[in-house]
C-alpha cells in the first residue's frame, strides 16, 4: 500500500505504452501538480517526454507532427470539451490518452466523433486523481470544503473522486464506515458507496475466501477532533509546514531575508530527496545534529577538523568551502530550512507557547494553566496568532468548565488588536456539542479499557514535554486494529460485508476538513509496527489554514453554542 509507487507505475505505463521517440505530455492543473510531485522533470526527460503543455492555458497553434502526444487529465466537462477541440484540429501525429478518473461512456463516443483524422491510439482510465505526498499519505488540495456547516457540491464532488481513484488503485473493495452524527462523512459515505456499487465491475477485486476481513474505508470528521491542528509540531515535515507552508511538496522562501537566490523555491519531497525522507519524522533537535554529523563526516575527509557549533557557524562554513558545497546540495538546501526554523523558534518564544500548548491538550489543570495563558498572552513577544492557539485550546478544553474565562482571555486579545471572531467560531465549528470520542481523556469510570490506558500513560511519564499529544486518530486506529466494537459509533454503510470479526488487514482513512502531519506520522508509526494503513484528507492542515477553513465554514451560520461572547463574534453570525 504505497501511493507514490502507485503513481510511478501508472506514468511508466503512460510513457511506455506510447513507445519509442520524442513525446509531449499534455495535462490539466490537477494533474501537472499529481505528476510533479510523484516524478520530477529529469525523470520524465529520461523517458523520451521533453515538451509539458496545459490543456487548460494558452497554447501556439504550431503542428509538430513528429512529436507524439501523452494527454494526462482530469474526466471534468471543461477538459473534455478542450480535449475535442484539440482532436478536432489535431497538432501531434498520435494521441494516447489517459484519465485519471471514471469518464462516463458518452464522453468516449464524444471524443469518438471528434476524432475525425483518426489521430487517437489509446484511451484508458488511469486511477490517478490524488496528491500523494508521502507513500501513506495524500491529499485533494481543497482548502475550504464547507460553508455554513455544509458541503460544498463540488467540494463533495471531488472527495468522492479522490476517494475511489484511491481505492481503485489500491484495488480495495472496503466496508465503509463513517462518524456517526457527522452529516458531512455520513453523505460522503453514501456516495462513495453508492459509486462502488455503480461500478461494481471495475471493484471486482480479490473475494474473501480464505477467512480474512474486507479492507475498511473510515471517513472521520475533522470537527472531532480540533485540537491537533491548532498545536505547533517539533517533527521537521509537520514543523516546515505550520511555519513556512508546505504546498504541492514546495516551500516558498522568496519573501524571507538572507535566504541565498537558488533556495527561494525549494522541493521537499521524501522520495527525490534521500535525507528528507530519513528524516521527515525526525525531532527539531535530531534535524540539527544529524546535519551536524554529515558536515563533521564532509569535513574529516577534507583534513579540516574545525569544529562546527552553532547554525550560523554552519552557514559560514558551506559559504566558504567550496568543495563542500558541491558534495552537498541536499544539505544546504535543508541547512537553509532549519535555519528559518530556527530563527522565527527563537523569534516566537515558540518553546514556552509550545509546552503550554501540550499542557492544556493533556492535562486538566485549570487555575494554574489560566494564570499561565493570561500572563503569555498579555506579553508583546508572543505574536498575536500564537496568543490567540493558546484561548482557542482553552476554550476548547474548558468550554464546560464551572470557572471557564474564555471571555476575560478575549478582553486581552482585543485590546492587543487580534481577531477574536476566530475563537467563537472554534466552539461553534467544533465544540463539546459536536464532539465524539475522548479528545481531552475525560473518561467515565465505566470505561474500563480507557481508563487503564489512560492510567498507564499517567505511570510511564512524559519523554519530550512538546510531544505529549497523541491524536484522536490514533486511539481510534488501535481500536480498529485490536477488532473493538466500531458500530455505535462509526456504523458502516454495506453492513453486509460486515459479518467478519477479525480486524481489517488494511484501512484506508479521509477526514473531511483536512488531515495534519502529525497524524501522518501517528499512521507511519502504526505502519512500522506492522499495519496497514493509508490517511487521506480534503487538504493537509496547518494551524493558519485551520483557522481559515473554520471561519469559511462558520461564515453566515447563526451562533448558538457561544452565547457568553456574543461581543466578540462576527456581525455575520449574529
Amino acid at each position: 500500500m504505497n501511493l507514490i509507487s502507485g503513481i510511478k507505475l501508472y506514468i511508466e505505463k503512460m510513457c511506455s505504452e506510447s513507445g519509442p521517440g520524442m513525446k509531449i505530455i499534455l495535462l490539466d492543473k490537477d494533474t501537472t501538480s499529481i505528476i510533479s510531485m510523484a516524478f520530477s522533470q529529469s525523470d520524465m526527460l529520461q523517458r523520451e517526454v521533453y515538451l509539458f503543455e496545459r490543456i487548460d492555458s494558452g497554447r501556439s497553434n504550431e503542428r509538430l507532427k513528429y512529436l507524439k502526444c501523452i494527454v494526462f487529465i482530469r474526466p471534468t466537462k471543461q477538459n473534455i470539451q478542450l480535449l475535442a477541440n484539440e482532436l478536432r484540429n489535431p497538432k501531434y501525429s498520435a494521441y494516447f490518452i489517459y484519465f485519471s478518473n471514471i469518464i462516463p461512456r458518452t464522453d468516449i463516443k464524444y471524443l469518438a466523433e471528434c476524432d475525425e483524422s483518426e489521430s487517437v491510439r489509446e484511451v484508458k482510465e488511469l486511477y490517478a486523481d490524488y496528491l500523494c505526498v508521502n507513500p501513506n499519505l495524500f491529499s485533494l488540495n481543497i482548502s475550504n470544503c464547507m460553508t455554513r456547516l455544509n458541503w460544498l457540491p463540488d467540494a463533495l464532488t471531488r472527495s468522492v473522486q479522490g476517494i475511489t481513484s484511491v481505492l481503485l488503485s489500491l484495488k480495495l473493495n472496503p466496508v465503509i464506515r463513517y462518524r456517526a452524527g457527522s452529516q458531512a462523512s455520513q453523505l460522503l459515505a453514501k456516495l462513495v458507496y453508492d459509486q462502488t456499487t455503480k461500478e461494481s465491475t471495475l471493484f471486482d477485486f480479490r473475494s474473501n475466501a480464505d477467512g480474512t476481513a474486507p479492507p475498511l474505508l473510515l471517513i472521520l470528521d475533522r470537527r472531532d477532533d480540533p485540537v491537533t491542528p491548532l498545536l505547533h509540531q517539533w517533527t521537521y515535515q509537520a514543523m516546515v509546514h505550520e511555519l513556512l507552508t508546505i504546498r504541492n511538496n514546495r516551500v516558498d522562501l522568496s519573501e524571507r531575508a538572507n535566504v541565498p537566490k537558488d533556495f527561494r523555491e525549494l522541493v521537499l519531497s521524501g522520495d527525490q530527496d534521500d535525507f528528507y525522507g530519513k528524516n521527515m519524522y525526525a525531532n527539531y533537535g535530531e534535524i540539527g545534529s544529524t546535519i551536524k554529523q554529515l558536515m563533521e563526516e564532509f569535513q574529516r575527509k577534507a583534513h579540516d577538523q574545525k569544529k562546527v557549533e552553532s547554525i550560523a557557524d554552519m552557514k559560514n562554513f558551506i559559504e566558504t568551502y567550496p568543495q563542500f558545497k558541491k558534495m552537498s546540495g541536499t544539505v544546504q538546501k535543508h541547512l537553509c530550512v532549519i535555519g528559518e526554523l530556527s530563527t522565527l523558534t527563537n523569534k516566537r518564544n515558540l518553546f514556552e507557547v509550545s509546552e503550554l500548548e501540550q499542557e492544556i491538550a493533556c492535562k486538566a489543570e485549570h487555575s494554574a494553566q489560566l494564570q499561565r495563558i493570561k500572563k503569555l498572552i498579555a506579553d508583546e513577544r508572543i505574536s498575536i496568532d500564537d496568543a490567540i492557539k493558546l484561548v482557542a485550546l482553552y476554550a476548547l478544553r474548558y468550554e464546560r468548565h464551572a470557572n471557564c474565562d474564555t471571555s476575560g482571555l478575549l478582553q486581552i486579545i482585543k485590546t492587543r488588536g487580534g481577531r477574536t471572531q476566530i475563537v467563537p467560531s472554534l466552539i461553534e465549528y467544533a465544540g463539546t456539542h459536536v464532539r465524539q470520542g475522548d479528545l481531552f481523556n475525560m473518561v467515565r469510570i465505566t470505561d474500563a479499557v480507557k481508563l487503564t490506558r489512560n492510567l498507564i500513560k499517567g505511570l510511564k511519564g512524559v519523554e519530550n514535554v512538546f510531544t505529549q499529544h497523541t491524536p484522536l486518530l490514533k486511539e481510534t486506529l488501535e481500536d480498529v486494529f485490536k477488532g473493538r466494537e466500531l458500530d455505535p459509533i462509526y456504523p458502516a454503510i454495506n453492513s453486509e460485508l460486515v459479518p467478519f470479526r477479525r480486524p481489517p488487514q488494511e484501512v484506508v482513512v479521509f477526514i473531511v476538513g483536512g488531515v495534519t502531519y502529525e497524524e501522518a506520522l501517528s499512521v507511519h508509526q502504526l505502519n512500522n509496527a506492522g499495519y496497514k494503513v493509508i490517511l487521506g484528507g480534503t487538504t493537509i492542515h496547518n494551524s493558519e489554514s485551520f483557522i481559515n477553513e473554520v471561519l469559511m465554514a462558520t461564515d453566515g451560520v447563526q451562533f448558538k453554542h457561544t452565547k457568553s461572547m456574543v461581543r466578540y463574534c462576527s456581525s455575520d453570525n449574529l
